[in-house]
């Protein structure tokens, strides 16, 4: 019986360390799994955060432009209004 036992005993290792490679992969594919929806999560987050500086650029690419028409048009204003300061002066008023 005791020979019995320990063969027992002895082909039962295998399995035990079938189970314990097993226990293993198991913690490794939910290790996966958890590291690959955070991996998802943070692309989406970072693909809105992209969205949202494309508009912020496309918004400053406009106030560029407007900054950029204003300034022309100040630099018409300033050309007339120096002009007609020079025609004060000519009439000698």
């Amino acid at each position: 019986m005791a020979k019995q036992a320990v063969a027992r005993t002895v082909d039962l290792e295998p399995i035990d360390r079938l189970e314990d490679k097993i226990k293993l992969l198991v913690g490794m594919v939910t290790r996966l799994r958890a590291e690959q929806a955070k991996a998802a999560e943070d692309n989406t987050r970072l693909t809105q955060e992209i969205a949202a500086l494309r508009a912020r650029l496309a918004d400053s690419d406009g106030a560029t432009a407007e900054t950029a028409a204003l300034r022309d048009e100040r630099d018409v204003i300033r050309a007339r209004v120096t002009d007609m300061l020079q025609q004060l002066e000519h009439l000698s008023l």
